[in-house]
């Protein structure tokens, strides 16, 4: 039988998490941004950029594609390891909630392929690429319940301010209520 991994919600900033993983919402480029992805850049330090543009010379020379995911250093993060993921830009005539929960899906396996205990996820996809919070809450939630955790005992949600936790704290209440 497999252990699903307890899900916590965190008001506050997840590059000063001490996890073995950050996830970070990155673009497809890998080499930084705005938001999530260019806090985590910026605190990692050169090394995350390092390791990103060493993936880019390989394997991801067209960028990493939406909905996968990929380790690298964390540098000077508290945590060992980010595990970048593209989410997919939020559209109203295309259904692309799978590519979001495939996100959390790909990034937890590649945690728990690591060994890691502990992930921390921001919101993907529901800042520039407006997925609305109540929807991209409600797939996160639900993707980390159904996905393979290995050997992942915890799931960290880090939400920046008091809208998006009481947004994530409802999906999560919903969630629990239907036994999921």
């Amino acid at each position: 039988m497999t252990t699903r991994p307890e899900i916590v919600l965190v008001r506050g900033d997840i590059t000063r998490q001490d996890t073995d993983v950050i996830v970070n919402a990155a673009n497809s480029s890998l080499l930084g941004g705005g938001g999530v992805d260019g806090a985590i850049h910026r605190r990692g330090g050169p090394a995350v950029l390092d390791a990103c543009r060493t993936l880019r010379a390989g394997h991801y020379g067209r960028g990493l594609p939406t909905g996968q995911a990929v380790a690298t250093t964390a540098g000077n993060l508290a945590a060992r390891w980010v595990v970048h993921t593209v989410g997919p830009v939020h559209s109203t005539r295309e259904d692309r909630s799978g590519l979001l929960a495939s996100c959390y899906r790909e990034s937890l396996r590649i945690a728990a392929e690591l060994g890691a205990g502990t992930v921390a996820f921001p919101a993907i996809s529901t800042g520039i690429y407006g997925w609305p919070m109540d929807d991209g809450a409600r797939i996160a939630i639900r993707a980390v319940r159904e996905a393979a955790a290995g050997s992942v005992r915890e799931v960290r949600f880090v939400l920046f301010d008091q809208p998006a936790y009481d947004t994530f704290a409802k999906a999560l209440a919903e969630d629990e209520a239907t036994g999921r």
